[in-house]
């Protein structure tokens, strides 16, 4: 069986995203080796500096699980020979298009000169719930709303730059917080966990989702939810249906 490797140079959005990414996949025959770089709230601007360093400061996350090892981005690119590379801007930052570069335009280079073989593309973050505590909340006056539109502006000015496909998850989470399920103005539950990162359940299921919908198109669509069942707290198949049937809508244009 073809084993597709993607990579990601992340954070702990990276780490939401690829929790449930290898297993979801599997449901539908598709093999993959999905490996997330971690370091917490790391940056663009960060990101590049590891590289200029060849600094051994990410934590290797292999198919949704912690390994103990740690390594550079250096290390990583020559472990494969990668199908996907992914990355993203921190949460925090994501709102502020000069936090971007000129380090998302260096990253991209040195992805494309490295790994020429490999599709890079762009995670697009979310905001945070409308309660969240985060500090740096404030710096879209607490409004998610407003966070939302400003990060989704520069993701895709991004993305269209570099001509990158980008991942929406930015645009499933917040579709998905206008269902009564997730409406947590009007008692939902929050696809958040504290305030910015997943949901265990319902909010990494909703991004492994749209990962696999805009990687492998269509056919994503024959996914089963059956891998969760053992997951507690998770008994609402119907609500995970809506949650794939969203995420394939979103990112299908349907």
């Amino acid at each position: 069986m073809e084993i597709y490797k993607i990579l990601v140079i992340g954070n702990s959005f990276g780490e939401d995203a690829t929790h449930f990414l290898h297993d979801l996949a599997l449901t539908r025959g598709i093999n993959t080796k999905v490996v997330n770089l971690y370091i917490g709230g790391c940056s663009l601007e960060r990101h590049w500096r590891n590289i200029e360093n060849e600094a051994k400061d990410y934590e290797y996350q292999l198919n949704g699980k912690a390994t103990g090892n740690k390594v550079s981005i250096q290390d990583a690119l020559a472990e494969e020979k990668w199908d996907y590379i992914v990355t993203q801007q921190s949460s925090h930052d994501s709102g502020w298009l000069d936090t971007y570069e000129p380090f998302m335009g260096w990253i991209a280079e040195y992805i494309k000169k490295e790994a020429p073989w490999a599709k890079f593309m762009l995670q697009e973050t979310w905001a945070y719930e409308v309660d969240s505590k985060h500090d740096c909340f404030a710096r879209y006056h607490r409004d998610q709303d407003e966070m939302y539109q400003k990060l989704r502006a520069n993701y895709y000015k991004e993305a269209q730059k570099y001509g990158l496909d980008l991942i929406p998850c930015g645009d499933v989470i917040q579709t998905l917080r206008k269902e009564k399920e997730f409406n947590v103005r009007e008692g939902g539950i929050s696809l958040c966990r504290d305030g910015f990162h997943m949901n265990y359940l319902y909010g990494r299921y909703a991004l492994a989702c749209t990962w696999l919908a805009k990687i492998f198109g269509e056919e994503a669509g024959k996914i089963s939810n059956e891998f969760l069942a053992e997951s507690a707290g998770m008994q609402d198949f119907a609500l995970l249906g809506k949650i794939r049937k969203i995420a394939e809508q979103v990112c299908w244009n349907k």
